[in-house]
């Protein structure tokens, strides 16, 4: 049931912090995958690197860039504020503007950092 605790800002970024990382837990597999073909040898890595020059795979890339970048930067927004001090005042609002543009901050500089990986992967 979704209440109105669960539609802030806060707790959206709670959700893509736990998306970005299952997303890259199912990519795991396929990332080991690849790096054991490099082992049976070079004709098998190089079919596999040929494999990932197709468009659906490059866009797969692009999500990745971006999950990653996500998840990295709003997980130093929970370490801000684990580690942060709580705030003395009585509305408990001191760090909101830090948390916010820290949830905002890490979502466009996902999306700028996904732009330039696709920039560099397309040219």
């Amino acid at each position: 049931m979704i209440t109105r605790q669960r539609l802030t800002l806060s707790y959206m970024a709670f959700i893509l912090h736990r998306l970005s990382g299952i997303g890259l837990v199912c990519f795991l597999p396929f990332h080991f995958l690849t790096l054991g073909l490099g082992l049976e040898g070079e004709a098998a890595l190089d079919h596999m690197l040929a494999y990932t020059e197709q468009p659906l795979i490059k866009a797969g890339e692009l999500i990745l860039v971006i999950l990653f970048s996500l998840h990295l930067l709003l997980g130093i927004r929970v370490l801000i504020i684990e580690w942060m001090p709580w705030p003395d005042r009585a509305d408990g609002h001191y760090y909101g503007g830090l948390r916010a543009g820290w949830i905002f901050g890490g979502v466009a500089i996902a999306l700028i950092l996904g732009w330039i990986f696709i920039d560099g992967v397309m040219t």
